[in-house]
């Protein structure tokens, strides 16, 4: 049976790769230091036979004893609220973490696929971005924690792979959506869900005019398990080339919920991307993926979701004190 080492496995991407990868056969080592994520996102794996939590940080030293088939790095703070709030963790997870699980990588001989992002283009010149775009980021605003930290993971990586011959892949992945997701994590699809079960009016930050393009959840796992077992070493954008604006997908919500809530706008945050759109001719050519989940479809699901929250959950306004 095929070993697979998942960081970031009690968040959200990271457990549904965890489903994924059990479906599929394979025994999942799940690691996590529970800082953005929560137990309850797998502990329907833990009964499992072959399944293991490890309840660790990959910043400091990661060993595992036996043989390791393949390592999926995706242990990193994910959205603005978080990385803003803890900074220093996510530089850190992004290069330490990186370095020593390329290094463990090394020594068990492992394929290793790190969680890149669209956040690499910034705030993008060219529209939509593909993966030859170098991007237009800011190194010292306020997302850069984020944004740098992941332009590092690319370039270790892809050091580790010139130089030591480590067999690797580097995902980009866009805007993406589903179960699990925080309502109060600060990502658009969540924030709209819980303003509108809860009564709130919808916030849009700026005049609404920004666009996303958002994946659903299982589209996004399938281009990420595709990549794994391709032979493509260089970055590959996934995500849903689908735009809309901001302004449209509030209303969007509202139209979803049923709910009457107004549209509020405040100002647009410091160096927050005006466009995002994947291009992913490449994915499609390497990969034979493309996403196949439409927006209405996955948005019910969602809603669904987030309807079946306690009143405790849905009222929650802080995931955790970090420190």
């Amino acid at each position: 049976m095929k070993k697979v080492l998942i960081t970031g496995a009690a968040g959200f991407l990271g457990s549904h790769l965890c489903d994924r990868f059990i479906k599929e056969g394979f025994h999942v080592i799940g690691m996590d230091n529970l800082i953005t994520g929560d137990l309850k996102n797998i502990e329907h794996l833990f009964p499992l036979e072959h399944f293991e939590f490890h309840h660790h940080d990959v910043t400091t030293f990661v060993h595992l004893p036996g043989k390791l088939d393949y390592i999926l790095h995706f242990a990193s703070p994910a959205s603005p609220i978080d990385y803003l709030k803890i900074p220093i963790e996510t530089l850190k997870v992004g290069s330490l973490g990186t370095l020593n699980l390329l290094g463990l990588a090394k020594e068990k001989n492992a394929t290793i696929l790190v969680a890149s992002t669209s956040e690499v283009y910034g705030d993008p010149l060219v529209h939509p971005q593909n993966e030859d775009y170098y991007g237009n980021v800011s190194p010292v605003g306020p997302r850069g924690v984020y944004d740098e930290a992941k332009r590092f993971m690319e370039s270790i990586t892809m050091a580790y792979h010139r130089f030591h011959g480590l067999d690797t892949r580097i995902v980009r992945i866009f805007n993406t959506y589903g179960s699990r997701m925080r309502l109060n994590d600060g990502r658009v699809v969540p924030a709209f869900m819980g303003q509108a079960l809860r009564g709130e009016d919808l916030t849009v930050f700026g005049d609404g005019s920004q666009t996303r393009s958002f994946c659903y959840i299982d589209d996004q796992v399938e281009g990420i398990y595709r990549l794994l077992f391709s032979d493509y070493t260089d970055p590959i954008n996934i995500g849903n080339p689908h735009e809309t604006t901001i302004k449209e997908f509030a209303e969007e919500i509202i139209k979803l919920t049923g709910t009457n809530q107004k549209i509020v706008y405040k100002p647009l945050p410091k160096d927050d991307p005006l466009q995002r759109q994947p291009d992913i001719a490449r994915a499609k050519e390497i990969l034979g993926w493309e996403p196949k989940v439409e927006r209405s479809q996955g948005l019910k699901i969602v809603y669904d979701y987030f309807k079946s929250l306690s009143l405790k959950e849905l009222q929650q306004k802080e995931h955790r004190q970090f420190f």
